[in-house]
């Protein structure tokens, strides 16, 4: 893996490139740099719903996915570097089964919210999936394993199943979307 920083204001990065982690140097809007830092927010993310009351095995997922998109984080800045296995995506598999099974079949759309938490499940989720589309479009012109876009394809869903996971375990249930029948006419 490439160099630990040691110094953070570099000021290396104020002619609006960034060093990524073979010593190389990009534009910090690059596609990579956009993918790593949507990888980091969506960590960033995880770290916020850490803060909240959650089951013990919701925490322990949560924070082996943090150590993934850290892996994640570390394979974006090295290009051509690999660091997510398959091993990681089928964990996801098995959590998404486990967290299914004990849930009621979804008949309705539901809306992002009920508690702090399963909020907070659901911003994770929609940016998880903003750094799968970033990623996509990096695939485009570099070549990307299927691992990690399999891996962010998966954590979006597990989150969604999260955010109702934690509605149940803070006493509530999903917030069922409901069709404005007496809506307004557009003018």
């Amino acid at each position: 893996m490439g160099n630990r920083l040691s110094q953070i204001a570099t000021r290396t990065g104020d002619d609006g490139t960034t060093g990524l982690g073979d010593g190389t140097r990009t534009r910090k809007d690059a596609v990579r740099v956009r993918a790593l830092g949507d990888v980091d927010e969506l960590n960033s993310h995880l770290g916020v719903l850490l803060t909240e009351p959650l089951p013990d095995e919701v925490r322990t997922d949560l924070l082996d996915i943090q150590h993934d998109l850290f892996d994640l984080g570390g394979e974006l800045s090295i290009p051509g570097y690999t660091m997510l296995k398959d091993v990681q995506v089928e964990r996801l598999d098995a959590r998404l089964k486990h967290y299914n099974a004990n849930l009621p079949r979804l008949a309705e759309f539901i809306l992002p919210g009920g508690s702090r938490a399963a909020a907070i499940a659901h911003v994770c989720r929609t940016v998880c999936r903003r750094a799968e589309r970033a990623l996509v479009e990096l695939g485009l012109t570099e070549t990307i394993g299927a691992p990690p876009r399999q891996y962010l394809n998966r954590l979006s869903d597990l989150l969604f199943v999260l955010a109702r996971v934690l509605n149940r375990a803070g006493g509530g249930s999903d917030v069922l979307w409901q069709p404005r029948k007496n809506a307004p006419a557009d003018p």
